[in-house]
């Protein structure tokens, strides 16, 4: 321990008498001899301090005893500890500094700040510099906001910063958080090239010095470096080491003499033999003369060719400038120094007492014993430190040299923070007024409830709820079930808190309960005549859903009660099939729902949500009874044909129950979850085709067919409904619109041939839109509209005829099809396709052949199978000696290929045009047919009459053969639809032949011709073959 503590004091001279680098600077020699000595010292002190923690890691486990026995060890201590090296004194000049750029605010001098350095070679040259001894860094502010710490340009940075200090430096790995304290202010005057330092991944230890209270991570390699420099040390020291016991007198009085302490002391400022010739520098301080002449040399050393592709390649980083200082500025204490520094004190007192948080800021601002009135300098640095101004205000404060200008700066930064702080203060005293004025007037009016609560003038909020759910119920007959519900329901609420969230499912459940319209029905209409009034003047036809309506009031009429039916309306689009349902509500005096199923997917929709689920609702039905507020409104289910199907169930399967008349009298709803009466309801769903509708529902429902609407209907329609509604919404009058007759005609024919109305009311906005703006630019006062200018309003026409041969050929007829738009004229194509002979032989292949295009569906195309068989045999009948379809390669097309066709309707069409171009006999020129066909030839009935007679009609057919099972549906016809068409019924395939080609020509065709030499040439090449093969 002696031994120890007589070494450690010329270490700690040497450290500060080296410390600081003093103006007057020495001659280069004498500079290395002293450093060289500085870094012998703080290689020694390095390596005593490590022989320190291992002799104190020896002593860990030792007794007290044995501590006492080694003498006065504590003693020792504290005289070690009292002759530490003190603080690093700040040199006055230090022309070379590591550049830290600032991003917000510039540091101002005597004040300190927390600076955290991310950038790798930033990182790497701090290190390097603390670990040589020189925590100064240069500290200014950047131009333009970043996060950027490396620059590459000066200009980058204002020139003018602080000299600061690292008073403490934590390395945390991947950045360093330093506290850098300023001294003075400083000018950079040029750049100090420097190569960059390349960070390697290199395994890192952490030496500490507490001295500087400063954490490095250093490389392992350098610690195990130092400790083999502290080797020698180390040696001596274990050899000067006693044995364990009590130390002599004599020996230790020996120690303790000046001679022997001199001689110990030159013992250990001997320098160590050096290493391959190389003198390491671990923490030596080095000059700024030699820095910059060891740089220059290094420069100097390196490639020029390289340094040359460097520097044109990209700008080098600035890490060390050169820098002057800003020389103190002079000044007078004068009248005007004197009036701005007690403003600048007067508006820190004011700025103090409205905003705590300066006062605090202050205190740790200013050193103790401090005055700061005595120096203006220091006043206007504070007061820029203070302020929250602008990065570019607060540098001018920093560049300013004359001190009244630097005090007017400060000045006017304070006084903007004053006003700052005011308007803070007034924006508090606001809203703590409205904070107390609401919470005064909750106070009260929680005073005024128990008031009224005492006085029994109000009840509590659990009671009026109560009371206000009994009274909704007066009025209604509730069944008994669900009253016994209601009623528990709100013995429940009464226990709950009105803050819970039971509480509030438990009161919309309720809610509900009690809106339901329980007994409450309509009255409604059993007029007839009343009735018949209200459909005839909203919808024009539709005999057959009118008499279903008048019946349904007839009877609820003679029972006295009314009960509810499921109808289904189905038709093509634009047929007013939703528009009736609305009409038929009027007339019966019931409310009307509507609520469409196309497309969805969720059972809740109708059955609705549990009651467990947040946001749960009842089913569209219960939503229903709560809008119409009645028990016996019309539903309109829309597009029941569309409805979906996903993972959350079958919608359709859920409306089995709905609109099943024996159930839906306890229709039971999942939020509900009570039986509710459904038999009132009167439910009217629509539908486009009832093919994709579910059996099992298709069979609940009483199906209502809507047909398409002839030319003659369209026009009434258009008379009496839609131009009267277009002109009424454009503003038009009869004086200033007039469409004739032959217009409307032609808009039916040329523009709108679907079944329904729906483009035909668009076309006639159209035109009345159009008349409209030339109204309104003064074209006229007065526009009629025909069939000559009917163009000049809606363009060219979009159909000109249904008819695709004026003249029909051989093998071609027209049948008629049924599609969800209507009725449509379906022309059948029949032609033989070329003979191909074999390769060597000149034979056709065996047998005749069937193709079929046009996009057919399998039970068309089987049908097409039927029809070549049933031909063939028809024809064998007719004539034995036609082999034509026998033999021949038949290709059989139905146009439109772009549209899908299906069904059996086309049999007897087929077979027509298959006998056609066999024969070479074209059929009647205006006649039209449609059936199924059997395989003997039996015709089979077909559905769609009315659609197929009205394309008939509008194709320019008056000859329509149907089979004879249809005759009851075309009766059933209105005469305007039937009137002038001759129409046979067919039983079989020979009664159409009759009817098909009574009108025939008997001579032979050209196709009859084609067959003579096409048969002569098979049977000489067959004759041909079979004596070739004897």
């Amino acid at each position: 321990m002696l031994a120890r503590a007589i070494r450690v004091r010329p270490m700690v001279r040497g450290i500060a008498s080296t410390s600081v680098w003093s103006v007057n600077r020495p001659s280069p020699s004498s500079l290395i001899h002293l450093y060289r000595n500085r870094a012998t010292h703080l290689q020694r002190f390095h390596g005593a301090s490590m022989m320190v923690k291992r002799f104190y890691a020896r002593k860990r486990d030792d007794s007290e005893e044995d501590l006492m026995e080694e003498g006065q060890g504590i003693e020792l201590m504290a005289e070690r500890n009292s002759q530490l090296p003190a603080t690093l004194v700040v040199p006055d000049v230090w022309p070379h500094v590591p550049l830290l750029a600032m991003g917000k605010n510039p540091l101002f001098p005597r004040f300190m700040k927390i600076v955290e350095v991310s950038n790798p070679i930033v990182m790497e040259l701090l290190r390097r510099k603390v670990k040589l001894n020189q925590p100064y860094v240069g500290v200014f502010l950047k131009k333009t906001d970043g996060e950027e710490e490396l620059i590459h340009n000066l200009d980058d940075v204002y020139s003018i910063g602080t000299f600061a200090q690292i008073q403490e430096l934590q390395d945390l790995g991947d950045k360093l958080r330093m506290v850098v304290v300023a001294h003075r202010r400083i000018r950079i005057t040029g750049q100090v090239i420097e190569d960059l330092p390349t960070p390697k991944p290199v395994k890192m230890t952490t030496l500490h010095y507490p001295l500087f209270n400063i954490k490095l991570n250093i490389p392992a390699e350098d610690q195990s470096t130092d400790q083999a420099e502290a080797a020698p040390a180390r040696s001596r020291y274990e050899s000067t080491r006693k044995p364990r016991g009590r130390v002599p007198r004599r020996q230790a009085g020996k120690l303790n003499e000046p001679a022997a302490q001199e001689e110990m002391v030159q013992k250990e400022t001997q320098e160590p033999p050096l290493r391959s010739g190389k003198v390491e520098h671990v923490s030596v301080p080095k000059p700024p003369v030699e820095e910059k002449k060891v740089e220059a040399e290094a420069i100097a050393e390196a490639d020029v060719e390289g340094v040359a592709a460097k520097t044109s390649s990209s700008p080098l980083p600035v890490l060390i400038v050169e820098v002057e200082n800003v020389k103190q500025p002079v000044y007078k204490q004068t009248e005007e120094v004197k009036a701005l520094t007690q403003e600048i004190i007067k508006t820190l007192r004011d700025i103090i007492t409205m905003n705590p948080l300066y006062r605090e800021s202050l205190q740790q601002m200013l050193h103790q014993n401090q005055r700061i009135v005595d120096n203006p300098i220091y006043l206007c640095d504070l007061g820029a430190s203070l302020s929250a101004g602008e990065p570019a205000e607060l540098q001018k404060i920093l560049e300013e040299t004359d001190i009244p200008e630097r005090l007017q700066l400060a000045l006017t930064l304070l006084k903007k923070e004053l006003e700052l702080s005011r308007l803070q203060q007034k924006i508090g005293r606001e809203v703590e007024e409205k904070v107390k004025q609401q919470h005064r007037k909750y106070i009260l009016q929680e005073q005024l409830k128990v008031i009224k609560k005492e006085l029994g003038i109000e009840k509590d909020d659990k009671d009026a709820i109560g009371e206000k759910y009994r009274e909704k119920l007066k009025d209604k007959t509730v069944p008994e079930s669900i009253m016994t519900v209601i009623d528990e329901e709100l013995a429940k609420l009464n226990f709950l808190e009105s803050h819970s969230s039971e509480f509030n499912v438990t009161r919309n459940y309720l809610d509900w309960l009690t809106s339901l319209p329980w007994g409450v029905i309509s009255t409604e209409n059993l007029c007839l005549d009343k009735a018949t009034e209200i459909l005839n003047n909203d919808h024009y036809g539709m005999e057959d859903i009118k008499k279903r309506i008048l019946e349904f009031i007839a009877v609820s009429s003679l029972k006295g009660t009314t009960q509810g039916k499921i109808l289904c309306f189905h038709g093509p689009p634009g047929v007013g099939k939703t528009s009736i349902a609305k009409s038929i509500a009027r007339a019966l005096n019931r409310e009307y729902f509507r609520f469409s199923v196309g497309g969805m997917t969720d059972v809740a929709e109708i059955k609705g949500h549990r009651r467990t689920y947040v946001g749960a609702m009842p089913g569209k039905l219960i939503q229903c009874l709560k809008k119409t507020k009645i028990e016996n409104p019309l539903v309109l289910i829309d597009e029941v044909d569309k409805i979906g199907k996903g993972y959350q169930g079958d919608p359709s399967s859920a409306l089995l129950e709905l609109l099943d008349p024996e159930q839906n009298a306890n229709f039971l709803d999942h939020y509900l979850d009570v039986p509710v009466d459904l038999s009132r309801v009167l439910f009217i769903c629509t539908a486009n085709v009832i093919d994709t509708i579910p059996e099992p529902l298709r069979d609940r429902m009483e199906l209502i067919e809507m047909s398409g609407y002839v030319a003659e209907e369209k026009i009434a329609i258009a008379r009496q409904y839609l131009m009267p509604q277009a002109m009424k919404d454009c503003g038009l009058t009869d004086k200033q619109i007039n469409i004739s007759e032959d217009a409307l005609n032609m808009l039916i024919r040329s523009y709108c041939r679907e079944s329904g109305v729906r483009n035909l009311q668009k076309h006639i906005e159209k035109v009345i839109r159009k008349v409209a703006f030339r109204l309104v630019k003064k074209e006229g006062e007065h526009f009629p509209v025909n069939a000559d200018n009917l163009t000049t309003f809606l363009g060219k026409q979009i159909f000109s005829s249904d008819r695709m041969y004026e003249t029909t050929p051989v093998g071609v007829v027209m049948g008629l099809a049924w599609t969800a738009m209507g009725g449509s004229s379906l022309y059948i194509e029949t032609s033989k396709r070329h003979i191909r002979y074999g390769e060597k032989a000149d034979t056709p292949a065996a047998g005749g052949t069937l193709h079929i295009t046009g996009n057919l569906g399998d039970v068309m195309k089987e049908s097409a199978q039927i029809a070549l068989t049933v031909a063939r045999n028809f024809l064998h009948s007719l004539d034995p000696k036609n082999l034509f379809l026998e033999k021949e390669h038949i290709h059989v097309h139905v146009p439109e290929g772009a549209t899908p066709k299906d069904g059996p309707s086309a049999g007897i069409t087929l077979i027509t045009a298959l006998v056609s171009l066999a024969t070479g006999k074209p059929v009647r020129q205006d006649v039209a047919m449609t059936g199924e066909v059997s395989l003997k030839g039996k015709v089979l009935p077909v559905g769609g009459i009315k659609e197929k007679t009205i394309a008939a009609r509008r194709s320019g057919v008056n000859c329509l053969i149907l089979p004879v099972d249809n005759k009851k549906d075309f009766e059933e016809l209105p005469s305007y639809i039937t009137e002038g068409l001759e129409v046979h019924f067919a039983a079989t395939y020979d009664d159409v032949y009759k009817i098909a080609f009574s009108d025939a020509t008997k001579t032979t065709s050209k196709t009859e011709v084609e067959h003579e030499p096409l048969q002569r040439k098979v049977s000489s090449a067959a004759a041909a073959k079979a004596e070739a093969w004897h």
